[in-house]
């Protein structure tokens, strides 16, 4: 007979089910502790019983586990220094969409050198999840593999859809099972309804193909996500930040009977992809802030220990620490001034209500 599949399937590789790599890297009950409260914070920013701004910050995408805990023991401490106006999560980001080819993320090439040791990207960053969450930092991640939150969902607090795969049903279906809020970014041509769709998708039950936690084939069928929202970040025709973009985003969410609360990315087409324009975003958002805004719940900002970005060498020992190898970043300093100016800022501007 004919050969009729895999004919262009080079390999396949056998994982660690998901239930197998949680029994080798568990969860404490203070490891839950931190990810039950963050979430629960979360979803109060998110309903307007909490009246402080979200933060997701951190690295484009974790490359280097040693220069991510660094990060984190610096970020963990201004969580805790300006915890009255913000609730600070860590972005943590192990899987990056990509336009047609390139490095897709730790766990799936967590060697940058195209060996795609999936087994190893998945048990370093469960461990790296673990440990940051022990610490009381809680996490941010973009889900892209519909398998990947088997692994490490337990150890998210708030988790986006990306602009590349919001109008995916089988992205829209995996969020109405997350445990945690969702955010749908805007489409990469600044589109808002193709997001809305999606929140409306996700908050209602469905039934499809996955794998339970021994990583048999099953069908799945979720409950539906009341915590999906919008998140503006800009598209190809300019950024959406400013408060007439604002404004019209809070009334095609109200016109579609959603919650108006909603975040701003400060990096992608928001900022050009130029890290120093994320200041300017966040300054704009403090200002809307100022003039009575209540729909900004919180932002996203790419920072990382060192500002900019850079290619990934040949060689890996040229690798530059803590510098972005995704998108520009905003260095530690900047992103430290940055929150603490703005706390200040929404400390004068809640002496004055």
């Amino acid at each position: 007979m004919q050969q009729l599949q895999d004919l262009r399937v080079s390999n396949i590789i056998t994982l660690s089910a998901p239930r197998e790599l949680k029994e080798k890297l568990p969860v404490t009950e203070h490891i839950a502790d931190t990810v039950f409260q963050a979430r629960r914070e979360v979803e109060d920013i998110l309903t307007g019983k909490d009246s402080r701004m979200l933060v997701i910050v951190g690295p484009c995408s974790i490359h280097d586990i040693d220069a991510a805990k660094e990060y984190a023991t610096r970020l963990l401490s201004l969580r805790e220094e300006l915890k009255e106006q913000f609730c600070i999560v860590m972005r943590v980001y192990f899987e990056k969409p990509r336009t047609t080819v390139g490095w897709k993320g730790f766990i799936n090439d967590p060697h940058l050198n195209d060996t795609y040791d999936i087994e190893h990207g998945l048990y370093h960053a469960r461990k790296l999840l673990l440990e940051l969450n022990k610490l009381g930092l809680p996490a941010a991640t973009e889900f892209l593999d519909p398998i990947t939150p088997q692994y490490v969902a337990d150890l998210i607090s708030w988790a986006a859809i990306g602009a590349r795969t919001i109008e995916s049903q089988t992205h829209r279906q995996m969020a109405s099972g997350l445990s945690m809020p969702v955010g749908f970014k805007n489409s990469t041509d600044g589109r808002l309804q193709v997001a809305i769709d999606a929140i409306h998708s996700a908050m209602h039950q469905h039934s499809f193909l996955g794998i339970d936690q021994n990583g048999r084939s099953s069908v799945i069928t979720t409950k539906g996500n009341p915590f999906g929202h919008l998140v503006l970040r800009g598209g190809s025709k300019g950024p959406n930040y400013d408060a007439e973009n604002v404004t019209r985003a809070e009334k095609q969410l109200q016109k579609a009977k959603l919650s108006p609360y909603l975040l701003v990315d400060c990096s992608h087409a928001n900022s050009g992809k130029k890290f120093g324009n994320q200041v300017k975003v966040w300054e704009d958002i403090l200002a809307q802030k100022e003039n009575g805004n209540k729909s900004i719940a919180g932002v996203m900002i790419e920072s990382n220990i060192c500002s900019g970005n850079q290619p990934i060498p040949d060689n890996r020992e040229e690798l530059q620490y803590g510098v972005s190898i995704t998108d520009e970043c905003v260095s530690w300093e900047e992103t430290a001034k940055m929150l603490r100016d703005g706390a200040d800022f929404m400390k004068r501007i809640s002496a004055t209500v």
